[in-house]
């Protein structure tokens, strides 16, 4: 059985970038101005690709947080911030791979207050431009998923990896986002 606060959260960072940035926090044309930086400074990491046809990626991203935000809430989430900070739940190679040299950021589920944190198999954007939906679980509705599992995370996340990115993480509250780091 897996516990999910024995867990961590991830959140993958080139190590040039500002970490817990999210570009629909920001205003529109520094949003712009900062994916036309990175992808010109990051020409092949592919995580870096979707900023070459920016406005199609923002409008989309502006419109999923949004679904995200409403999902949220009427799940009893209760979110401080409008636009979510993404982590992944234990690990990501394919994320990982992505990003390149990346500085981690961690925090232990069983330090995220459940109306801080909501969860989707599979990136958010990714799951919802293949179903037209994601499906979003709470702390709770994830752990008795999971708990319903009898092996190891490692395990798991191996055969999520067969169909999905990931279980990607969203923190609703600034509050509880570690320090960074400037090594």
């Amino acid at each position: 059985m897996i516990d999910l606060n024995e867990l961590y959260i991830r959140h993958y960072c080139s190590r040039d970038c500002t970490p817990f940035m999210n570009f629909c926090r920001v205003p529109k044309e520094e949003a712009f101005a900062l994916a036309r930086e990175m992808a010109a400074k990051h020409p092949n990491v592919k995580t870096f690709s979707r900023f070459h046809n920016f406005e199609r990626y923002y409008s989309f991203r502006m419109d999923i947080e949004k679904l995200l935000y409403s999902t949220f809430v009427s799940l009893g989430g209760k979110p401080k911030e409008r636009h979510p900070i993404y982590f992944v739940l234990h690990d990501s190679k394919t994320l990982a791979d992505y990003q390149g040299d990346s500085a981690i950021y961690e925090i232990k589920v069983a330090d995220i207050p459940s109306s801080d944190i909501s969860f989707i198999i599979d990136d958010s954007m990714v799951a919802y431009k293949r179903d037209g939906k994601f499906t979003m679980y709470t702390k709770e509705i994830l752990q008795a998923h999971l708990g319903s599992y009898n092996g190891a995370i490692d395990d798991y996340i191996c055969k999520l990896n067969e169909q999905y990115y990931c279980i990607e993480a969203q923190i609703w509250n600034n509050d509880i986002l570690p320090p960074v780091n400037n090594a």
